[in-house]
C-alpha cells in the first residue's frame, strides 16, 4: 500500500490529467478519425505520465500536447498502407508564399475539424498535426515546429498544404449529405427494412460500441433497444443489430458532424458517430460512457 503522500501525489496527477483530457481527445480524434483511436491514443499518454518523471515536467499541457501529437502520428504511421506517401513532408528550405491567399489564410477551427475528417486519408500525419494545432488548438508554429520535428517555417508550411487539399470541401454541404444518410439510415432501422439497411451500409462496415452503452441497452431490447455488441462486423451482422429497432434514437451533430443519439429526456445518453467517407457507412461507433460524452459537442436535431 503506498503512504499517503504518494497516494495524494498520484489522485493530484490524475486530476491534472482529467483536466487535459477533452483537449488530448480532441486532438487525438480529429488526427484518427476515430473515437476509439482516439480513446486507445489518450490512454497511451496516461501511462506514460504515470512513467515519466513528473516533477521535472514544468508544463504539463504542453508536455501532454507533445506526447498525444507523437502517439496519434505513430498510431497513423503504424496503419498507413503506403509509408512512401504518408511520411511525405516539407524540406526546411521549402519557399513560403509571396502572399496571402485563400488556401493560408486560416479558416474558422469549428469547420477545419469537419473538413479534415471528410478528407483524412489524403493528409499526411504531419500535415494533420500541423493543421490541428495552429487552426482548431491555437498553438503558433514556434511551438509546434519541435512537435513535428522541424523548423517554424517548415511547421508553417506543413499546415498550409493541408489547408490547401481541405479548402474546397464544402462543410454545409457535406452535413447536408451525411444528414440524409444518418436519417435514411434511422428510418430503415425503424422499419425495419432489411435491404435498404444493406444498401446504406458498406460491405465491411464496423460497429464499435463501449461498455457502458452494452450494458445500458441489454435490458430494454424487448422495447426496440438495438441489439448492442462490443465490436460487429459487416453489413448483414450491423443491420441485424439496428432492423426494427432504434425508434428513440434521433439525428444530432456530434462533434459538428451529422450522427445520432438517444435521449428520450433531452439528455443524450448514447450517441452514434456514424462515419460515411463516400456513399455508404464505413463505421458506427456508440458511446454512452458519461464521462466521454462530456468531452463531445452535442447538438440534438
Amino acid at each position: 500500500m503506498p503512504p499517503p503522500q504518494a497516494a495524494a501525489s498520484e489522485r493530484d496527477l490524475a486530476t491534472a490529467f482529467a483536466a487535459q483530457r477533452p483537449q488530448l481527445r480532441g486532438i487525438a480524434y480529429r488526427m484518427l478519425g476515430s473515437y476509439w483511436d482516439a480513446d486507445d491514443a489518450v490512454q497511451e499518454a496516461w501511462l506514460r505520465l504515470q512513467r515519466a518523471k513528473t516533477d521535472e515536467i514544468d508544463n504539463l499541457e504542453a508536455w501532454l500536447t507533445v506526447v498525444i501529437s507523437r502517439v496519434s502520428v505513430d498510431l497513423l504511421r503504424s496503419r498507413a498502407s503506403r509509408h512512401e506517401d504518408i511520411e511525405a513532408d516539407l524540406p526546411d528550405n521549402e519557399p513560403l508564399p509571396s502572399t496571402l491567399g485563400p488556401e493560408t489564410s486560416a479558416l474558422r477551427a469549428d469547420e477545419v475539424g469537419t473538413a479534415m475528417l471528410v478528407v483524412l486519408d489524403t493528409l499526411g500525419p504531419l500535415e494533420r498535426l500541423a493543421l490541428v494545432l495552429h487552426d482548431v488548438f491555437g498553438l503558433s508554429f514556434d511551438d509546434i515546429a519541435p512537435i513535428v520535428e522541424r523548423s517554424p517555417a517548415a511547421a508553417r508550411q506543413l499546415a498550409s498544404r493541408a489547408r490547401r487539399r481541405i479548402r474546397h470541401v464544402d462543410v454545409p454541404a457535406e452535413r447536408d449529405r451525411k444528414r440524409e444518410a444518418v436519417r435514411a439510415f434511422l428510418k430503415a432501422s425503424r422499419e425495419g427494412d432489411f435491404g435498404s439497411l444493406l444498401q446504406l451500409l458498406d460491405p465491411e462496415v464496423e460497429l464499435h460500441a463501449d461498455a457502458d452503452v452494452v450494458a445500458t441497452a441489454a435490458p430494454a431490447v424487448d422495447h426496440g433497444a438495438p441489439l448492442l455488441q462490443a465490436h460487429v462486423r459487416g453489413a448483414d451482422a450491423v443491420a441485424r443489430v439496428f432492423a426494427g429497432r432504434a425508434e428513440q434514437t434521433q439525428i444530432a451533430l456530434v462533434d459538428g458532424l451529422p450522427g445520432a443519439a438517444y435521449a428520450p429526456d433531452g439528455m443524450p445518453w448514447a450517441v452514434y458517430a456514424i462515419h460515411l467517407p463516400d456513399d455508404r457507412i464505413s463505421r458506427i461507433e456508440v458511446i454512452g460512457n458519461p464521462a466521454q460524452l462530456t468531452d463531445l459537442a452535442i447538438v440534438l436535431e
